[in-house]
């Protein structure tokens, strides 16, 4: 089939954001013998135009449209970013006859309303890879849908019984691994310092953090690529001409023995590379550090989200203030620059542990901090749990709309405190 599939994306919050979701399908549909053709939205200043052009030069028989973002996570000012993304099924609709079938990590998260308030045909919550053409080979012989996992239909109650977390598969080794300039290719008139290549060794996250909604979009179980497998995909974006990559795993630091065997691997096949990680502070002992910085690595993005002890257990992290200072300080030693951040206001803030933080963060001055104030509401999450219980929200809220949670009566007091906080301090954020 001739498959046209489209990265609504357009937010540049921190950087700009290569599509990988969508390049991983495509790499799997074309390796299951369909034609595929890709269009990325970011940086395009219309986007309808990319968007007609190439429904009527491809002709496609099927369009997927990757969902990466449903909202900034800004509780001041919140942009809601599905109308944007709405307007795009609009145009495809008005292009093309082909179904129109949604999926991403931001979909995945809300896989019912998304479906519904976007109007599309069709959604698949969570791994595309195998789900997307498995339907691509149903659509082809015009043959039920019904029994295809993950898939959701609007008006019906199809999944009867949606899961709480996605279909995934076990071995990631069984998927291909996109390749540069043709399933993955950097958006134009990206500075080369700016552009850094998303590469992800490992899916899903069993840390059970309070508030992520990683779990409902890649599962609990952590899952992984080969060593070999992986590096094998990163030195084909050397040989390319890429040398600055981003890992996305949600914990590149777990397990500790994997991370370790990523690092050994990428020294051993002398790779001339830069990259960047998200880095969960607990069990990065120095033997990982030291490998990292050997094997590249020159930042980490450091969330430890609190100084208190007490919001930590709250928030249902597994480390202490002790480790992160002495991770942090590791970092340091070893010339990784670091990207801290903190997420205030959850359950059982007070402006002393506010105020804990804010002096914790500072004293181990790191390059860069983000601090967040108010935190993302997400289903399926233990801080959704409590906000019904105190009334927040409701437990038949949607939450598709963005809903924040902050202590009451705590909301302007911390604003103040953090605005004031980062006049004297530039290499802070918000």
């Amino acid at each position: 089939m001739r498959v046209l599939l489209i990265s609504a994306n357009t937010e540049n919050m921190n950087m700009p954001v290569l599509p990988l979701g969508m390049a991983c399908v495509a790499a799997s549909a074309q390796n299951a013998g369909h034609e595929v053709q890709t269009v990325n939205l970011m940086m395009q200043k219309d986007v309808r135009t990319p968007i007609a052009q190439a429904i009527k030069t491809f002709s496609p028989e099927v369009i997927g449209i990757s969902v990466r973002n449903i909202d900034d996570q800004f509780m001041e000012t919140p942009t809601f970013l599905l109308d944007s993304v709405r307007n795009i099924v609009s145009d495809c609709r008005n292009f093309s006859n082909a179904p129109i079938v949604l999926g991403g990590a931001g979909y995945s998260i809300f896989p019912k309303a998304a479906l519904e308030y976007l109007g599309a045909d069709m959604g698949i919550q969570g791994e595309g890879e195998s789900v997307f053409v498995l339907l691509l080979e149903r659509l082809s012989r015009k043959s039920d849908l019904s029994d295809i996992p993950g898939l959701y239909l609007p008006g019906s109650d199809h999944p009867v019984k949606p899961p709480k977390y996605p279909v995934v598969a076990r071995n990631l080794d069984t998927f291909p691994i996109p390749l540069p300039n043709i399933h993955l290719s950097p958006h134009a008139g990206i500075e080369e310092d700016q552009l850094w290549i998303p590469f992800q060794t490992r899916r899903g996250c069993p840390m059970d953090c309070s508030y992520c909604s990683t779990a409902t979009i890649e599962g609990r179980i952590l899952r992984k690529f080969s060593p070999q497998k992986a590096v094998e995909g990163l030195r084909r974006y050397a040989e390319a001409g890429f040398h600055q990559f981003f890992f996305v795993d949600n914990t590149f630091n777990l397990p500790l023995s994997y991370a370790k065997a990523i690092c050994d691997t990428i020294i051993t096949a002398g790779l001339n590379i830069r990259w960047r990680c998200i880095l969960y502070p607990w069990k990065a002992d120095d033997d990982l550090i030291g490998k990292m910085a050997k094997a590249g690595c020159k930042e980490v993005s450091f969330g430890f989200e609190s100084g208190s002890e007490k919001i930590l257990k709250n928030l249902n992290k597994r480390f202490t203030t002790d480790e992160v200072a002495t991770i942090s300080e590791t970092l340091h030693k070893h010339g990784i620059q670091r990207m801290g951040f903190l997420l205030l206001g959850g359950p059982g803030e007070t402006m002393e542990t506010a105020m804990q933080s804010l002096y914790f963060a500072d004293a181990l001055q790191l390059e860069a901090m983000k601090i967040t104030t108010g935190i993302r509401i997400y289903p399926y999450t233990a801080l959704a749990r409590i906000a019904v219980s105190e009334g927040v929200i409701t437990s038949e809220a949607e939450l598709l709309l963005p809903r924040f949670y902050i202590v009451k009566n705590l909301k302007d007091q911390l604003l103040e405190t953090v605005s004031a906080w980062m006049k004297d301090r530039p290499n802070w954020l918000r």
